[in-house]
C-alpha cells in the first residue's frame, strides 16, 4: 500500500474506536481482562457480528488507555483491500511517527482478512499487550486460534446471552432478584428472546431485517466462498435445511440424498466449513467408543435463534427445539463438552468433565401428560446409566422438584436456569 493512503486510513479508524458511544458490557469482559497479566496475545472469535470490535472498545475503556497508549486496526476496511505483508512494518512506523507510548496496546480486528500475520505477531508479540478478533473469510475463527498455539490465548464471543439481552432491554440487574413482578417482566423479556436470539446490533437496533443481512454476508462470505461456484444452490440448500430442523438429528448420507449430492467427502466438507465458520455446531452421541460416536447420528444446533427464526421455514409452533437451542448455546458459552445420550429413550444433553459424565439435561419446553413420561424415563435412563444422582429438565416455565427410583428431577423454567451464575 501506499504510505500515505495507509496512514491516512490509520488516522481515520482511530477516532472511530475514540467515538463516546454507549455499550452493553459483555460477560467476557472479565475474563478477557483476568489474562492480561500472562503477556500474551489473547484472540477472539466468533461469528461475524457477534460484537468482538465492540467488545475491543469496551476492553479499551476498561484500561483506561488514553490517546496514543493503543493502535487500533481493522482489516475488514474496504481500503486496506490492497494491504500485504510487506505493509505490517508500516503499522508499527506509523506509532513511532505520531510519538505512540511506549508498549502502546494493538488492537487488531478481523485480522484473518491479511496474510503472513503470525510471523508479525511472533516478532513484536514481546513489547505490546495484543488483542486480535477473527470472524470467517480468508482464514476461519477456529484456524485463526490454531496457529499460535502455545504462545497465544483463544476464547470465543458468542452473541448476547439472556442476562445480556436484559442488559440491552434497559432491565436492571436489580429485577433479577426475581419478585412475582419482576418475574412477570422476565418471562415476557424471555418470550422475545427465544425467537429474537442475541446477535447485538439487531437487539440494539430492534431491526430483524439485520438478521437475513447477517446470516447472507455468514453464508457467502465464508461459506460459499470457499467453494466452487456451482455449490452455491447445494450449500444454501443444507444450510435451509438445517436452520428448518435444529436440535434434530442428521446423517452425512441423509443430506447427499436430500441436495443430491453423491461425493460424501463434499458434505463433510460443506458441514466442516458451517461450524469453522460458527454458524452450526454438530453434537456426538455419547458412546465410550470413539469410532461409534463418528459413525451415529449427530445433533446439529444454530448459533442463534434469530438466523433460525428469520432464516428458515417457520417452526415457531415447534418452540421446543427453539428452547433446546437456547439451551445448547448457553452451554457452550460455559464451555461444556457437550453430547446427547440415546438408548431405549433420549436425553438432550450430557456433560462430559474429565473421562466422566457428570450432568444430564432434558429441555422440553412444556411437561404434559403426553410426554412427561417420556422426558422423565429419558432423564433417568441417562442418570442411572452414568450414576448421577440428580437431573435437569429445562422449560419454558415450570418448575417443580420429581424424586423417582432415587434420583432427584428438578424442573426449572429456562428463564430462571439462564439467569444463575
Amino acid at each position: 500500500m501506499e504510505r500515505d493512503k495507509l496512514y491516512y486510513v490509520l488516522f481515520e479508524q482511530q477516532k472511530e474506536l475514540e467515538e463516546i458511544r454507549e455499550l452493553i458490557d459483555r460477560e467476557l469482559t472479565k475474563k478477557v481482562l483476568s489474562l492480561i497479566h500472562l503477556k500474551l496475545p489473547i484472540i477472539i472469535t466468533g461469528v461475524r457480528r457477534s460484537g468482538k470490535s465492540t467488545l475491543l472498545r469496551i476492553i479499551k475503556d476498561k484500561l483506561k488507555l488514553k490517546q496514543k497508549e493503543y493502535l487500533y486496526v481493522n482489516f475488514n476496511d474496504e481500503r486496506l483491500t490492497n494491504f500485504s505483508l510487506e505493509d505490517f512494518q508500516m503499522i508499527l512506523d506509523f506509532a513511532n511517527e505520531q510519538n505512540y507510548k511506549e508498549n502502546y496496546h494493538l488492537f487488531l480486528d478481523e485480522i484473518q482478512e491479511t496474510t503472513g500475520w503470525e510471523k508479525w505477531i511472533d516478532r513484536i508479540k514481546e513489547k505490546h499487550q495484543i488483542f486480535i478478533t477473527g470472524s470467517n473469510a480468508k482464514l476461519l475463527s477456529k484456524e485463526i486460534s490454531t496457529i499460535l498455539t502455545g504462545r497465544s490465548i483463544s476464547i470465543g464471543l458468542y452473541p448476547f446471552s439472556f442476562r445480556e439481552f436484559l442488559k440491552a432491554r434497559k432491565i436492571s440487574e436489580n429485577n433479577w432478584k426475581l419478585d412475582l413482578k419482576a418475574q412477570s417482566i422476565i418471562r415476557k423479556k424471555f418470550s422475545d428472546y427465544i425467537l429474537s436470539g442475541g446477535m447485538p446490533k439487531a437487539i440494539i437496533d430492534k431491526d430483524k431485517r439485520l438478521l437475513k443481512e447477517n446470516y447472507e454476508n455468514i453464508i457467502y462470505r465464508d461459506i460459499i466462498k470457499r467453494f466452487n461456484q456451482n455449490l452455491e444452490k447445494p450449500i444454501k440448500e443444507i444450510s435451509i435445511y438445517l436452520l428448518s430442523n435444529i436440535a434434530c438429528e442428521t446423517g452425512i448420507r441423509a443430506i447427499s440424498r436430500l441436495i443430491e449430492i453423491k461425493n460424501i467427502s463434499t458434505i463433510k466438507t460443506i458441514l466442516d466449513t458451517f461450524e469453522k465458520a460458527f454458524l452450526f455446531f454438530f453434537v456426538h452421541k455419547f458412546d465410550y467408543s470413539i469410532k461409534k460416536q463418528i459413525q451415529n447420528p449427530r445433533k446439529f444446533y444454530c448459533i442463534d435463534n434469530g438466523f433460525v427464526n428469520e432464516n428458515s421455514f417457520k417452526i415457531e409452533d415447534n418452540l421446543g427445539r427453539m428452547l433446546e437451542n437456547l439451551v445448547f448455546l448457553e452451554l457452550k458459552r460455559k464451555e461444556k463438552e457437550i453430547y446427547y445420550f440415546s438408548d431405549k429413550n433420549e436425553c438432550d444433553f450430557v456433560i462430559k468433565k474429565g473421562n466422566k459424565i457428570i450432568e444430564a439435561i432434558q429441555v422440553c419446553h412444556l411437561l404434559n401428560e403426553k410426554n412427561k413420561e417420556r422426558e422423565i424415563q429419558g432423564l433417568i435412563e441417562s442418570l442411572n446409566k452414568f450414576n448421577i444422582k440428580e437431573g435437569l429438565i429445562i422449560t419454558n416455565n415450570q418448575e417443580e422438584e420429581i424424586k423417582i427410583e432415587n434420583k432427584v428431577v428438578k424442573v426449572i423454567p429456562a428463564w430462571k436456569w439462564l439467569l444463575q451464575t
